[in-house]
């Protein structure tokens, strides 16, 4: 980063990437969550809901590669191994290990939940202070909001879904 960067940042440049490092592991972390969920899931509305979620992991992906740039533009170094993601994540992942789709769907939920506070979060710090970083944060922190009302949308369909069958059966 450059000097004159340094000196208008306005922020400890250490505990930023430290917060960075933190988002970008749980961005890979989202990213296969996001994936493998979509792979191995099962359940109504699966085909459509499958492309999305695939589609939620692309932009997990790009997300990263924001987040990666902007550490090593601060002179840091982005975390190098994926043992390291678990260290560093305060979201969790959740392994798909009941792949029923409403499940599957609420470990996302959970997941994007945390990604917005995170996200929150570094737009809170660098607001004012760091402009480039808080562009990327709240870039960020709007598609996570988009991913989470997708999800919500989906397990409201779902639940619909499970009535009318219901009531069909009455």
């Amino acid at each position: 980063m450059g000097r004159k960067s340094i000196e208008i940042i306005g922020i400890n440049v250490d505990e930023l990437i430290h917060q960075l490092n933190s988002a970008l592991a749980e961005e890979w972390l989202a990213f296969y969550q996001y994936w493998i969920g979509a792979r191995v899931m099962v359940g109504p509305m699966r085909g459509d809901i499958e492309k999305e979620l695939l589609l939620h992991a692309t932009q997990e992906l790009n997300h990263a590669v924001l987040v990666v740039g902007r550490i090593i533009q601060l002179g840091g170094t982005p975390i190098l191994t994926p043992a390291d993601w678990f260290k560093y994540a305060r979201c969790k992942y959740d392994a798909p290990t009941d792949p029923y789709i409403e499940r599957v769907l609420q470990q996302n939920l959970e997941a994007e939940r945390c990604a917005i506070q995170r996200y929150q979060e570094i737009a809170q710090l660098t607001n004012g202070k760091d402009f480039a970083t808080y562009q990327i944060a709240t870039t960020i922190l709007n598609e996570e909001i988009e991913h989470e009302e997708d999800i919500e949308s989906w397990l409201a369909d779902i639940q619909r879904l499970k009535e009318e069958v219901k009531q069909l059966r009455m």
